[in-house]
């Protein structure tokens, strides 16, 4: 049986009924956000942006499958108030801060990847330092109980386990994609992870219903 949050969660599932206005110009912002740099050509940028979200949107399905597969929980659901919950543990509002998230901390990465901060290479101190902000906005979500967590291997005793899997691979991807030599070997990997995406919605959302 669903735990308490998860029934919660199920029960707003893709409820357009829950739309609010300001999703629009949340939209617009997303927008913006990527119009402006793909109007200074900052096409690495971008891809990095894309990188990011699409590492995020496996995530969110992979989470999906495992509440499908324990029939209990997901790793983290969004039980809470929302304009649109999408996924059992991803809201709209999420969606669009992942969707420009990559563009912003690339932002702060260093001209050369050689370079230290702290005595750290630039890259791994961004990500390391992004990831550790990330885990504490969720620990905070969690005690308003926007965000929950039902197992306790993956909860505020077990932060590491969210550092590592649930944002530093988004980080390091993205940062991966940003570094490459080639623009084929951008665009290449940014749409081997949305395939890989598209491909898992196909099969585990409009093939099984696990979604």
């Amino acid at each position: 049986m669903p735990s308490d949050f998860s029934q919660q969660a199920l029960m707003n599932l893709r409820d357009g009924s829950n739309f609010q206005w300001y999703v629009i110009p949340l939209l617009a912002f997303v927008f913006y956000i990527y119009a402006v740099e793909m109007e200074k050509k900052n096409y690495t940028l971008v891809l990095a942006g894309l990188a990011f979200w699409g590492m995020d949107w496996f995530n969110e399905i992979m989470n999906s499958v495992i509440f499908q597969l324990a029939g209990w929980a997901p790793l983290w659901c969004a039980p809470g108030e929302t304009a649109f919950l999408i996924l059992i543990g991803l809201n709209i509002e999420i969606m669009f801060m992942f969707a420009v998230a990559g563009i912003i901390w690339s932002k702060l990465l260093l001209p050369n990847k050689e370079d230290k901060i702290l005595g750290v290479p630039n890259r791994w101190f961004v990500a390391i330092a992004g990831s550790i902000f990330c885990v504490v906005v969720e620990m905070l979500l969690n005690v308003v109980d926007a965000l929950t967590w039902d197992w306790t291997f993956w909860d505020i005793n077990t932060p590491w386990l969210i550092f590592l899997f649930g944002y530093l691979t988004f980080f390091v991807v993205a940062f991966w994609v940003y570094d490459m030599p080639t623009m084929k070997e951008k665009l290449i990997t940014v749409g081997t992870i949305w395939g890989i995406d598209v491909l898992a919605v196909l099969i585990f959302g409009l093939g099984l219903g696990w979604l």
